[in-house]
């Protein structure tokens, strides 16, 4: 099996899943530099397409996404797996990493195709038992380098 695309969540996998919220209303939210040049130097060379489905819309998202090189980004997303079958029918060829209840979905209908799916270590135990790749780092702390190597070996 030859994986052509990595979907990976947000709120929870490529952060830690908190949303900093200021006194004038401005968010914040941090990401991994690890998960990052996991993604650029990485996974990018290789050949696999990054792509971000998310629940949530955030200029944060995207101003991260541009500095790492990701095109395919889908924010405030409620159905992930119409996302993904108008990207790709060939559903073996994705690998995915999430978090919580939402993308359980997406993630059997591409465990159930041949896919890989992968979870950080503090994800849901519903999302643990269905993947592969269960990391041993928390979401936004290195779980989505420790997949990308995983997939890449």
């Amino acid at each position: 099996m030859k994986i052509k695309y990595l979907v990976m969540d947000v709120d929870g996998t490529l952060t830690d899943g908190k949303i900093y919220i200021g006194n004038k209303g401005e968010m914040m939210k941090a990401f991994s530099i690890k998960d990052g040049c996991g993604i650029h130097d990485l996974l990018i060379p290789s050949g696999i397409q990054p792509i971000i489905i998310t629940g949530r819309k955030s200029k944060i998202l995207l101003k991260r996404c541009k500095e790492l090189g990701i095109k395919r980004i889908y924010q405030n997303v409620k159905d992930k797996k119409e996302i993904l079958k108008s990207i790709s029918e060939e559903l073996n060829t994705f690998a995915y990493i999430g978090d919580d209840i939402n993308d359980l979905p997406v993630m059997q209908l591409i465990k159930d195709a041949g896919g890989l799916i992968g979870c950080p270590s503090d994800a849901v135990l519903k999302v643990k038992t269905i993947s592969n790749f269960v990391s041993e780092y928390k979401g936004g702390s290195g779980a989505v380098r420790d997949f990308i190597e995983f997939l890449l070996k």
